[in-house]
């Protein structure tokens, strides 16, 4: 069980092209397979599937309490490698992100030390990216 598998992952989402072009521009993710109801995308290796739901219900609640920040819950997102976090968050400013938490490094120095940084897609989505300066370190207590 050491192999990591790719997982499935489809959300809804309100307008089929706005949030298409944010997962292809903003994140860099190739498209894969579509309709007009829904999009793949390679999503760091994994298969995110896009489909369009005009009447959303709001799913982001109050978010629970993390380093004093207010992370948002649900989220979900991919564990990359430190460089490529670095590379990633600066490319993410550069393109003018607001940011629901921005890029920081939790754990300084201590057992499971990572960089963190949390975002919304334009349906309301939440995403969090984060690296571990140490990956064996990934599940560590």
């Amino acid at each position: 069980m050491n192999r990591i598998q790719p997982f499935h992952l489809a959300i809804p989402v309100r307008n089929l092209e706005e949030n298409r072009t944010f997962y292809r521009e903003t994140l860099g993710c190739t498209e894969g397979r579509s309709s007009d109801h829904w999009v793949d995308f390679d999503f760091f290796g994994h298969q995110l599937v896009i489909h369009v739901q005009e009447t959303l219900v709001e799913t982001a609640g109050k978010g629970n309490p993390v380093d004093g920040k207010d992370v948002p819950i649900p989220h979900f997102g991919v564990v990359l490698d430190w460089d490529v976090f670095e590379q990633f968050a600066e490319q993410l400013k550069q393109k003018n992100i607001e940011f629901v938490i921005e890029p920081y490094t939790r754990f300084k120095g201590k057992t499971g030390e990572q960089a963190t940084m949390f975002f919304k897609d334009p349906s309301g989505n939440a995403l969090e990216f984060k690296a571990f300066k140490d990956m064996s370190q990934l599940f560590a207590k």
